[in-house]
């Protein structure tokens, strides 16, 4: 490399670092016009491209990388880092693998491969490269975040605690992590609840940029059985997210009817193929629902089984179909998408999907895919996969609603935050699946949180019954499951099944009134 392109390198560097995008831009035009063949030029287009999130584009660029240099192993990451956006999971893995042995001086590369390999599922594989990232370079918070996050989603509750209680005494005031302590064990004083009062006191944030504290000193209030002052902070957290959620539960309301009004039986029985080209062997169950109604209990149990594996949450499906229909929405669903795809042979669906995750498919002909919302593509998943079972969790109306305006969605669920919002989806999702039940028949298996963990073992008994599998003792035993778990309740799986979580709203009873009032007047039985 001349003593320009050196100069031309440290400055585009320089600009990476500060996120200066159009001198790392400038920098990679002039290292190809000195060079063509120059590898430093595209791998610095490749970050400007990564960065303008035009992944495809980027991806070239660090191909071009790599194939000027093999040996440039962080375009090989970064090029990893852009195939898994476009679900080129199986060459992300590849790069990861070859490459990962060549990061033993590279700190933030290990780090980012381990966030890849976070992303995609494989927190098994990311947790080696977390504990090397902090060992070369210990004190930063980031590589400290990243570890003590996969640590909790493979159950190593007491390592990512060390970790939060390590980083919230380095930085007191950090809101985001003295809620993920939080998540980790019951209160049994207030010594947390004291140390979080006083960092809401010095806080000069807007409401909204409060909510994790809120959050954090709601369940610990909870936990003493403080009621009243443990809803007054989840009652803050949800109206500070709502200011400035912009949510329009109505336009949800029409979605959920649109799927009705298109999925009639007459676009079900108009099946192009009875299976997925080749894909007999493997036979998905959708455990899907309301999220906080039993969604991750069911999947353990049922992950549990010899003949059964689970995929954890992915979004594959709604990317494939996001991608199908030609609309770039950032929603889950809208009704334009649903137009444009009804129409579609839903085989692609299925082959897209079956791609996607065959990185993830061991050799047992059962696996699991539990995202909750998934509920809202059920039409499209029937069709797709006519040998499909779906099991939705149903819960108590007040626990089901109260569960979800407790826990911080981020986007996920924007009806989460307001009881009205709440009450108001609740009620578009309970008539989406009174007509499913009507529609499905034995496809549509539907399970109750409170009967199955009040009697596990029956409940256990007739749903792989249902699923067409004999009764398994690990089955009761999912606590000793030791494969990772992403969700909001990766904390609580780890536990023996219990029953603390039912009629829980009682202790709210007189907070919760409103909610109660809305649904029972759309004829919701809430006891």
């Amino acid at each position: 490399m001349t003593t320009n392109s050196q100069q031309l390198s440290l400055q585009g560097r320089k600009a990476t670092q500060a996120r200066d995008w159009r001198t790392v831009d400038d920098c990679a035009n002039k290292l190809l016009r000195l060079s063509p063949s120059n590898p430093e030029g595209y791998f610095f287009k490749g970050l400007v491209e990564k960065a303008s999130q035009h992944p495809n584009i980027a991806s070239e660029a660090f191909e071009k990388a790599l194939s000027l240099d093999s040996a440039r192993y962080d375009a090989a990451i970064e090029l990893a880092s852009q195939y898994v956006i476009a679900m080129r999971n199986t060459e992300a893995i590849a790069l990861l693998e070859n490459y990962t042995s060549n990061l033993s001086n590279s700190p933030r590369y290990l780090d980012m491969a381990g966030t890849i390999y976070t992303d995609i599922g494989l927190s098994s594989l990311a947790l080696p490269l977390y504990q090397k990232a902090n060992e070369l370079q210990p004190g930063i918070d980031l590589f400290s975040a990243n570890l003590a996050a996969c640590s909790i989603f493979l159950g190593k509750i007491k390592d990512a605690r060390d970790i939060y209680l390590a980083l919230l005494e380095k930085n007191p005031l950090h809101q985001r992590n003295h809620y993920q302590l939080s998540r980790l064990e019951r209160a049994t004083d207030d010594h947390h609840i004291v140390q979080m009062k006083a960092v809401l006191e010095q806080a000069t944030l807007p409401p909204h940029r409060n909510i994790f504290i809120y959050y954090a000193l709601a369940k610990e209030l909870e936990d003493l059985e403080r009621w009243d002052e443990s809803f007054h902070f989840y009652k803050q957290a949800g109206d500070a997210v709502t200011t400035v959620s912009n949510y329009d539960v109505s336009k949800d309301e029409t979605l959920i009817q649109k799927i009705m009004d298109t999925c009639t039986p007459e676009w079900l029985a108009d099946r192009k193929l009875s299976s997925p080209l080749g894909r007999q062997d493997k036979s998905p169950i959708f455990v899907l629902g309301l999220p906080r109604t039993g969604t991750t209990l069911t999947e353990r149990i049922l992950a549990s089984h010899s003949s059964v594996e689970s995929i954890g949450e992915t979004k594959y499906l709604e990317s494939i179909m996001r991608t199908l229909s030609g609309i770039p929405s950032v929603e889950k669903m809208t009704p334009e998408m649903i137009d444009a795809l009804a129409p579609m042979d839903t085989t692609a669906i299925a082959n897209g999907y079956l791609d996607a995750v065959s990185y993830l498919l061991g050799d047992k002909p059962l696996f699991i895919e539990k995202l909750p919302y998934n509920f809202l593509y059920i039409g499209f998943i029937v069709k797709a996969f006519p040998n499909a079972k779906i099991v939705r969790l149903k819960r108590n109306p007040m626990d089901s609603c109260f569960a979800i305006y407790k826990q911080p969605f981020t986007w996920a669920y924007k009806f989460s935050y307001n009881l009205d919002d709440l009450a108001r989806y609740y009620l578009a999702h309970d008539k989406l699946f009174s007509y499913w039940r009507n529609l499905l028949g034995d496809q549509l298996i539907e399970v109750e949180y409170e009967t199955l963990v009040n009697d596990s073992e029956n409940q256990t008994r007739i749903l792989l019954d249902r699923l067409g599998l004999d009764f398994e003792d690990a089955c009761l035993n999912f606590e000793q499951n030791e494969t990772a778990t992403t969700t909001a309740s990766s904390v609580q799986v780890r536990e023996k099944i219990h029953s603390r979580s039912v009629l829980r709203w009682k202790r709210y009873e007189e907070q919760l009134k409103p909610l109660r009032t809305h649904l029972e007047a759309a004829g919701i039985r809430v006891e």
